[in-house]
């Protein structure tokens, strides 16, 4: 089975965290965290960075890894590593989607989760040391 690495970023702003739906291919319409492949020799972080900037033209400061999933679809194997991301320049535009969605933690079951992307949600959903203190 083909193996495919990509990078997403949980985009926040405040309290909200940015999602699309995917606009081609078998799995259109499912909600993702934005990001894309990987080229060779960038680390996760560089090429987090140039896909926000080609799909979404901002500009963006990487933040702290979140969790690497291994997800099986039908036709190949994902890995996909997040990261928290904070936008640097405010003038996000959608150059590859079609919509998109600024989200509080609890509407995020409101939206269709690819499956890779709602493992990323569970992770998300569980509270830091600083909610519980």
């Amino acid at each position: 089975m083909k193996t495919i690495e990509v990078v997403a970023g949980v985009i926040q702003n405040g309290e909200k965290i940015f999602a699309t739906p995917r606009g081609y291919g078998d799995f259109k319409g499912g909600w993702e965290f934005p990001g894309g492949k990987m080229e060779p020799g960038e680390t996760r972080e560089q090429a987090l960075a140039r896909e926000l900037k080609e799909e979404l033209a901002i500009n963006v400061s990487v933040g702290s890894f979140i969790c690497t999933v291994d997800y099986d679809y039908p036709q190949f194997h994902l890995t996909m590593h997040t990261f928290y991301c904070t936008i640097e320049s405010r003038n996000l535009t959608l150059l590859e989607h079609e919509a998109a969605k600024w989200l509080n933690r609890s509407e995020l079951h409101t939206v269709n989760w690819l499956p890779a992307d709602a493992e990323v949600v569970k992770k998300l959903k569980i509270p830091s040391i600083i909610d519980e203190l």
